[in-house]
């Protein structure tokens, strides 16, 4: 027999031998259903393949299956990662999810975006938070929201240790003996970017060292192809802090056609180690853990969707940076 894509309740109960509200109570995961009646009623679901209406099951029974993440540029490897792993965790606990856009990380774009998520949502994660004014971060009513953010906020928050992952890979370079550590950070309107770089500058400045100007892209590999040129026409560089391991495929790949060697002449240090062990050579990075970020916000927010009042001193909680080291830094010329 053909079963329709508009699969009902009906056709479930039918097939399973049940009625109709056995077929409810199990899609609503109720525990009054023996283990042989459920299996045979979610065998049948599968065959007809039938899904039960979330939206209507949460209007009955007040509660939403389903958690919003609102999210500002997407195509950006750390919001992607972040986004599947809090999709991963979430489904791991019973949830699915939906995804919002917002324009900019600008608190207002956000709040916007979170007033048209709000309704059908049991809470909400929030990526790609880029304003200082984050007391503006407002979600409608009750709704839970967390945060992906390594600041302390008025919105519980999960965030990666910025500023500590920075200063291992300006540590690590000086430690090798490089006088002085150049950085090709992202864009100014990032406040990942901000912070790599506020830390980058604060460790040379206490070391005595240099602060030399900084270089920006917009975390593209084209981008740090460009700087690329800029740095390796320079013989007095020696290390290179890159705010990301794309901009940092760029830039190796523009040493490369100068002739300049890695690590022999110059060291480089990215940052989030994604594909950077693929890289020639293998690329010396910050390991941000995206899945632990990802995990942390949906177990931050099923606590406060389980939580009646709302927590008046919120959690911020850091997942801490790890430097991988690889062949691509070593110590300068003449210290081999």
């Amino acid at each position: 027999m053909g079963w329709s894509t508009q699969a009902t309740a009906r056709d479930v109960a039918a097939l399973a031998n049940v009625s109709a509200q056995t077929v409810s109570r199990v899609a609503n995961g109720a525990e009054n259903v023996s283990p042989e009646t459920r299996a045979r009623v979610l065998e049948a679901m599968a065959k007809v393949g039938y899904t039960p209406n979330g939206a209507a099951r949460a209007l009955r029974s007040g509660r939403s299956d389903m958690i919003g993440i609102v999210v500002h540029h997407l195509t950006r490897t750390g919001e992607a990662n972040i986004v599947q792993a809090v999709a991963t965790t979430a489904h791991d606990r019973g949830y699915a999810v939906t995804l919002m856009d917002a324009s900019t990380g600008a608190a207002s774009d956000l709040n916007e975006a979170l007033a048209r998520i709000g309704p059908g949502v049991a809470g909400v994660v929030v990526l790609g938070l880029e304003t200082s004014d984050v007391d503006r971060l407002k979600a409608p009513g009750r709704l839970p929201v967390v945060v992906a953010d390594s600041r302390s906020l008025a919105h519980p928050a999960v965030g990666f240790d910025q500023r500590g992952g920075a200063q291992q890979a300006v540590g690590h370079l000086l430690g090798l003996g490089h006088a002085c550590v150049h950085m090709l950070a992202g864009p100014q309107s990032s406040l990942q970017s901000r912070l790599r770089e506020h830390a980058w500058r604060e460790f040379l400045t206490a070391a005595g060292r240099p602060v030399p100007p900084v270089l920006r892209g917009d975390w593209s590999p084209a981008s740090g192809y460009a700087a690329g040129q800029v740095l390796a026409a320079d013989r007095e560089v020696t290390a290179i802090f890159v705010a990301n391991d794309e901009m940092a495929a760029g830039l190796m790949r523009a040493f490369h056609e100068a002739g300049r060697r890695i690590p022999d002449e110059v060291s480089v240090v990215g940052f989030d180690d994604v594909l950077a062990e693929y890289l020639w050579p293998p690329l010396t990075t910050v390991r941000q853990d995206f899945s632990a970020v990802g995990d942390g916000l949906v177990r931050l927010l099923l606590q406060r969707i389980g939580s009646p009042v709302a927590d008046p001193d919120p959690v911020s909680t850091v997942v801490p940076a790890h430097l991988v080291i690889r062949a691509s830094s070593g110590p300068p010329p003449g210290h081999r």
